[in-house]
């Protein structure tokens, strides 16, 4: 399944056991964002619990995946760069996870996708008005979470919270856009990635040191970090949204394939040129005129996953995700922080490129 190595040894890197770090981060944020999602008038607060996996569709307890907790990992690692307990990233860990909740409710109905996380969708489950008026209310609470702290650090975090998720908002735009276009080129795949994951992921890298009392060139390096750090996560998981295992991703075969996503394999197979280039772009513009990808068989999909192959889409773009991960690691470098907290970073980035869901 498509993994991509760091670009550099792992015999450079320190130890770090990225699963404790990724428990730490969930953790600590999770009772902080129990307690705000609790704050939701019924039946809001019942479908947010569904979603979070804290609960099944009949309402009783489970132990559901809640996914993969990069981002308040990053949100609480981030306070530490200015010597703060990782405590201090705690409300921003949950602000971000609040509002990537937000977009996920919401993509989810716009794109359609009735399975995540190995479970049915809310929009499925529950309908598409809960849907949306969940994730309404989780994006007003990360706001909420991060202002009533009442301080000035807490206010820079909100600004840079908002700039992100106004950048999100514009990326998933930008995305069901190209679905409906021939071509899209891959400067316009990259600027869209960016805004709909590199965004958040840059606040999530920066929001705990802010909270920290960091300063602005502190911020916005670790910004950048994240930001291409989110681009690598990108590139990843375009990969695993057309060769994944869905045992392992909790999507259908060929996922972004059937919801005609112009991802970064497709239009770096579209933009190579040659015979299989040409071929997938015959075939694509084809597609588009189809109302319904329900007729399509399995093999149908394939042969479209096996000309994007050919044409050297999926080569592309795994060398992508190692550029990506070797720019963020540059920005990392120029940030004065303790060595360990440095190579938590590091194992954090390296984990986000040699991963399968």
């Amino acid at each position: 399944m498509p993994t991509v190595p760091p670009a550099s040894p792992a015999a450079r890197r320190t130890a770090v056991d990225v699963a404790a770090l990724l428990e730490r981060g969930r953790t600590l944020a999770t009772p902080v964002l129990r307690a705000a999602v609790d704050r939701l008038a019924p039946p809001m607060d019942t479908v947010a619990a569904y979603h979070f996996g804290w609960i099944d569709a009949q309402g009783k307890p489970t132990d559901g995946d809640g996914g993969k907790a990069v981002r308040p990992a990053l949100a609480v690692l981030s306070a530490e760069v200015t010597g703060a307990a990782p405590e201090t990233g705690v409300p921003g860990a949950v602000a971000v996870e609040l509002v990537h909740n937000f977009s996920l409710l919401h993509d989810d109905l716009m794109d359609g996708d009735e399975q995540r996380r190995h479970r049915d969708t809310v929009w499925k489950v529950h309908g598409p008005a809960q849907a949306i008026l969940v994730g309404d209310a989780l994006f007003a609470l990360a706001n909420e979470v991060l202002l009533e702290l009442g301080t000035a650090e807490a206010g820079r975090a909100t600004r840079r919270l908002t700039t992100a998720s106004r950048a999100l908002i514009d990326g998933q735009a930008q995305d069901i856009s190209y679905e409906h276009r021939d071509r899209v080129s891959v400067e316009e795949c990259l600027e869209m990635e960016g805004n709909k994951t590199g965004a958040l992921l840059a606040c999530a890298s920066s929001i705990g040191a802010v909270l920290g009392g960091a300063d602005e060139r502190t911020a916005d390096t670790l910004e950048k970090y994240g930001y291409h750090l989110g681009l690598a996560f990108q590139a990843i998981d375009d990969l695993l949204g057309i060769w994944g295992d869905p045992e392992a991703t909790g999507k259908q075969t060929w996922s972004d394939l059937r919801q005609r996503k112009k991802s970064l394999p497709v239009v770096a197979a579209l933009a190579a040129g040659g015979p299989a280039s040409e071929r997938l772009g015959e075939i694509l513009a084809a597609d588009a005129k189809s109302s319904d990808f329900a007729t399509f068989s399995e093999e149908e999909f394939a042969a479209r996953a096996a000309l994007i192959e050919e044409a050297g889409g999926r080569e592309w773009t795994a060398d992508e995700a190692r550029r990506q991960h070797t720019i963020a690691l540059d920005a990392l470098n120029t940030v004065d922080m303790p060595e360990q907290v440095r190579a938590r970073f590091t194992a954090l980035a390296d984990f986000v490129v040699v991963r399968k869901r």
